[in-house]
């Protein structure tokens, strides 16, 4: 049986993407410690593009689940403040704690390009703006759109030097009006990657209106298959650090 308040299949949706990230970072750990041959995740289409759909389908669940939360609870037609519950400030907290280790660790394996604003991070922002824009109705939809926009516009826009190149300092660049891409193992910075969340809030608040049944309907296949999907932080903070020890004592053993 699920556990109150879970749907399955989103649950199954999030195990999906966090199965693909397992993969996509196996790749990348067995390209660091040279176990296969030399790949460059940074700038190859075969892996940037996939990086880019799996960050897009973690933050989409996401804005989903936020729509779940505040319609179980009541919240989502409470004045912004008011959808800031204690109950969210507690989940929040162990997000952005997360965030905060996952700096420190990159820093200690990639002390030269360190995980300032990752995904983590990233979502720790997104999540606060989610709940204060739950009310927007579908202004949700533009917002997306105009983030993805302005992501573009940034990037001709802003010079690469002069007034307009603070944006591409590391203390401001958090916001993604970039024009250069700064040097770091992950980068989520709000423009252009709100727009996931942005519409996985607007899709969720649509279908628990409109089709409420893709949501329901468990069964035991779909239980299994969500299982991993309702403990996704524990296993994001877990399964790289895991792959790299694995990885690091068979190099040390047999090299």
């Amino acid at each position: 049986m699920s556990p109150a308040g879970r749907y399955d299949r989103l649950d199954a949706l999030r195990a999906g993407a966090m199965v693909w990230m397992t993969v996509f970072h196996l790749c990348f750990d067995l390209n660091h410690f040279g176990l296969m041959s030399r790949q460059n995740f940074y700038t190859d289409p075969f892996w940037t593009w996939q990086r880019t759909a799996i960050v897009s389908l973690f933050l989409f669940t996401a804005g989903v689940g936020q729509a779940v939360a505040l319609q179980q609870q009541g919240l989502r037609d409470r004045p912004a403040w008011q959808r800031l519950d204690a109950r969210f400030w507690r989940r929040w907290a162990q997000v952005a704690g997360c965030a905060l280790a996952v700096s420190a660790g990159s820093a200690l394996v990639f002390p030269h390009s360190f995980i300032y604003f990752g995904v983590l991070h990233g979502l720790a922002l997104m999540l606060i703006v989610a709940r204060l824009s739950a009310g927007w109705g579908t202004g949700l939809w533009v917002a997306g759109a105009t983030a993805i926009a302005l992501n573009y516009i940034a990037f001709i826009a802003v010079p690469e030097s002069g007034s307009g190149s603070f944006f591409n300092e590391k203390w401001i660049n958090w916001l993604g009006l970039i024009s250069r891409k700064p040097v770091t193992e992950d980068y989520v910075p709000l423009v252009p990657w709100l727009a996931a969340v942005w519409w996985g809030l607007a899709t969720g608040f649509w279908v628990q209106r409109h089709r409420p049944h893709w949501l329901g309907g468990s069964t035991p296949l779909w239980r299994r298959l969500a299982w991993p999907g309702r403990w996704s932080l524990s296993y994001y903070m877990l399964h790289q650090p895991v792959l790299m020890a694995v990885l690091w004592c068979w190099v040390t053993a047999w090299r």
